[in-house]
């Protein structure tokens, strides 16, 4: 028996004896190694990197993700600037939820394929990078544009994904949304749905770069950030009050210079196009959109306080619908900050609503809306609403077959202060004094234009400035019933300046109850249901930049940002009127200069501004009232 198990002992020794060890490392041997594929054998998942070719031989770095075992699966596309990499790889995890944004589980774990590029001239990509590249044509010369490229890739992935069915939809929010909508122009046959998300429409009249003409300073960060190769991120001004290092630098080409960021592309591009020309207007996806018949189905959709992108999504859906009233086209609106539909949506700042809304809208609207268009075996697709919203103050979902879904009721500045539905018969005026030494914060001081102080400051509570001199606050008496809204108010105000230029702000406001004893924290809250900027010096066009008469009276009129919000019993309305909101808009100094990005410091005066209300100058805002 001993001899036996002693043989089989040398037999199962065999093998191993005929392999050679290998050889000890020399201690001073490099620890570096070329390389580690961190997708393991085990992982629930493929990942495939690619180069795909564009028609001008451009090749575009593009990564695959799907569940193993996936056959016959639709692919969701996503062309993105922020790096494809990054997007795909979350966390090194062998789990393919992991990996992906949260938003994608959904999609991945019903069969889907994911699909993330970087864009031409980012991260991995080759070629040539243009923000928000134009379309062919005046502005742009070549051949390509990102239609081409959505068009190109989609032909690419549908020949070469052996695991697809064929169809493609197209998602993405911000600059992502911005390329969603121009996979729409002269579209793919495959493509079969889009939900552009935030996206970035048109950064002059307010998106990103300008709202109504006045610039938002926080551009210069994005533009270091993203198109600086060596030494980007931040404009590195350190860790103190953002208003303070504003005002030192005096204009916003000065600020530009003090950080050696004025010969920047970009920042070059925005500075020499302060008014809305052509370069601006050539860009608008809006205005593209609506000269071509939309051909496939597409979910428009933003956050109510997208601090970032309120403009776009309701510019397109307004424009395309005008132009085609059967386009197949829907709103989403949600109590989200920007890109907000893509996380946890219980909360935003103090706000607190049923659940959370960003998955609800995900897993109700989002995915049903493409399943049904790109599934193999879906069900046929249900009608399409014109919107889907969220009502703040009531927090509940709503469908509306159209959109505005509310009619116009003026709510009239008032003597005392006060607001009233009825127009006042006798005229007067409120003055303050603007100072552009002192402008109006937008945020409560220290501020800083980055993390959660950004992301919610639209919802931040408006005490901060009510009581201010340069601040007139009109308000209701309390609320008997509710005011129920679903559209874009609309400023109607009629003053006068004793300069010769000036900014106006308008806020809309829902002023809690004083006592709130099951939410003490909301008591007496000024909540900001809208907010936004007109520049006065193109009260003639947006084109037509020109001086104000000294104590004229002119007629300023603008939007607020799209909103579903009830006004509750108990509460009351209020509006504030300002002229600044700091740092986060640049100061005009109140006098003419050609361009305010190089006013100098002596252009920068103190005006008397005169807010007229009642008689043949009845100031206004213009509620899209719903009854309920």
């Amino acid at each position: 028996m001993r001899k036996l198990t002693a043989a089989l002992l040398i037999a199962a020794a065999l093998p191993l004896m005929g392999q050679t060890a290998p050889a000890p490392l020399d201690p001073m041997a490099s620890d570096k190694a070329a390389s580690y594929d961190w997708v393991r054998p085990q992982a629930d998942y493929i990942r495939r990197e690619v180069m795909v070719p564009m028609r001008d031989g451009t090749k575009l770095f593009t990564v695959i993700v799907m569940r193993k075992g996936t056959m016959g699966g639709p692919m969701l596309l996503s062309r993105t600037p922020y790096n494809a990499t990054a997007a795909t790889s979350r966390n090194r995890s062998q789990a393919i939820e992991e990996i992906l944004p949260v938003m994608d589980a959904p999609f991945v774990n019903d069969g889907y394929i994911r699909v993330y590029q970087d864009i031409r001239g980012m991260h991995k990509s080759k070629g040539d990078y243009v923000m928000t590249r134009p379309l062919r044509g005046p502005l742009n010369q070549t051949k390509v544009d990102h239609a081409t490229d959505a068009y190109d890739t989609i032909d690419w992935l549908v020949k070469n994904v052996p695991e697809s069915n064929g169809r493609v939809a197209t998602i993405g929010s911000s600059y992502l949304g911005f390329t969603t909508l121009m996979s729409l122009i002269d579209p793919h046959p495959a493509l079969k749905a889009a939900v552009p998300q935030s996206p970035m429409v048109d950064g002059w009249m307010g998106d990103d770069w300008f709202h109504n003409g006045a610039f938002r300073t926080f551009g210069f960060d994005f533009a270091l950030g993203q198109m600086v190769e060596k030494g980007g991120g931040s404009v590195p001004m350190g860790t103190g009050d953002e208003y303070v290092s504003y005002l030192k630098a005096g204009s916003s080409a000065g600020y530009a210079r003090r950080w050696g960021i004025e010969n920047l592309p970009v920042v070059r591009k925005m500075m020499e196009h302060p008014a809305y020309d052509e370069y601006w207007q050539e860009q608008a996806v809006d205005k593209l959109l609506a000269k071509r018949k939309l051909t496939v189905p597409t979910l428009v959709m933003l956050g109510q306080w997208d601090q970032e992108d309120s403009y776009g999504a309701p510019a397109v859906f307004k424009a395309v619908k005008a132009a085609q009233p059967d386009a197949p086209i829907m709103l989403g609106i949600g109590p989200w900050r920007h890109s907000g539909a893509n996380y946890e949506g219980s909360v935003l700042g103090p706000l607190k609503f049923e659940g959370d809304t960003a998955l609800q809208f995900r897993l109700n609207w989002i995915k049903p809306f493409i399943d049904c268009r790109v599934k193999s075996d879906a069900k046929p697709c249900a009608p399409m609403p014109a919107a889907v919203t969220y009502a703040t103050g009531s927090n509940r979902w709503e469908v509306d077959a159209k959109w505005p879904a509310g009619s116009e009721q003026p709510l009239y500045l008032t003597d005392q202060f006060g607001l009233s539905f009825t127009r006042p018969a006798q005229a007067g005026a409120d003055d303050y004094v603007s100072d552009p030494a002192k402008p109006v914060p937008f945020l409560p001081r220290p501020i800083r234009m980055d993390g959660d102080q950004w992301r919610t400051w639209l919802v931040q509570d408006q005490r901060f400035t009510d009581g201010r001199p340069d601040v007139l606050s009109y308000v209701t008496p309390v609320l008997d019933k509710p005011v129920h809204i679903k559209g874009a108010p609309r400023v109607d105000l009629h003053a006068s300046t004793s300069g010769q230029d000036s900014d106006w702000v308008v806020k809309l406001i829902d002023v809690g109850p004083e006592e709130n004893s099951a939410n003490p924290a909301m008591a007496g809250f000024q909540l900001g249901v809208g907010i936004e900027i007109f520049r006065g010096r193109y009260v003639h066009g947006f084109n037509k930049p020109m001086p104000l008469s000294p104590g004229q009276t002119y007629r300023f009129g603008w939007s607020l940002p799209h909103v579903n919000h009830v006004f509750q019993p108990g509460h009351r309305i209020m509006v504030q009127v300002q002229s600044s909101l700091y740092p986060l808009y640049d100061r005009n100094p109140q006098t003419w200069v050609p361009s305010i990005f190089d006013a100098p410091a002596s252009a920068y005066k103190k005006a008397t501004q005169t807010v007229r209300w009642g008689g043949s100058d009845a100031s206004a805002v213009w509620l899209p009232v719903v009854a309920d």
